[in-house]
Parts: C-alpha cells; sequence; structure tokens
C-alpha cells in the first residue's frame, strides 16, 4: 500500500508541477494581451470573450468526466486575476 500511495503521490506531484508552468505560460500570453490593449486603448476586460472562454470549458470539463461547476470556478478565478493584471497595465500605459 505505501509503495502505491507514493506512486500517487508522485503523480500528482508532477500534474501540480505541469499545472504550475502552464498556468506561468498562461500568464505571459495574457500579460502580453493586457500590454498590447493598454497601448490600443481597449477596455481591460472582454465579458462576450470570458462567457465564449467559460462555455468552452465546461464543455470541455463534462468531455472529461470532470465537474463544470469545478471548472467555471477555476477559470473565473484566472479570468479574474488577468482581468486585475490588464487594469494595472492599463493604469501603468496612462501614466
Amino acid at each position: 500500500m505505501d509503495d502505491q500511495l507514493s506512486r500517487y503521490r508522485q503523480s500528482i506531484d508532477n500534474i501540480d508541477a505541469a499545472l504550475v508552468y502552464m498556468l506561468a505560460e498562461r500568464f505571459k500570453v495574457t500579460k502580453a494581451v493586457g500590454e498590447l490593449k493598454a497601448r490600443e486603448g481597449l477596455p481591460p476586460a472582454d465579458p462576450g470573450r470570458e462567457e465564449r472562454q467559460i462555455e468552452r470549458l465546461r464543455a470541455l470539463a463534462r468531455d472529461a468526466d470532470l465537474d463544470p461547476e469545478f471548472s467555471e470556478k477555476f477559470l473565473r478565478f484566472i479570468i479574474d486575476e488577468v482581468i486585475r493584471h490588464h487594469q494595472q497595465a492599463k493604469r501603468e500605459q496612462g501614466a
């Protein structure tokens, strides 16, 4: 049992590491988007895009047998953080 538990935990650790690196890459791209939006005078948030992304992620979650409610909460958390970064980029551009 200890060996099996150890293997499971190692897999969880590997997945967590992959998630962190993927989130870092995502935020690098969204930072560039925020800077572009700030330069072009576009609003930090795009509610239509956000809703489409949430629906897309919910569908992916259902296909992956993951709770769509959880996936929506997770994406909304990320979106809120991205918008905060975009608002900061806009303030910095205006400064």
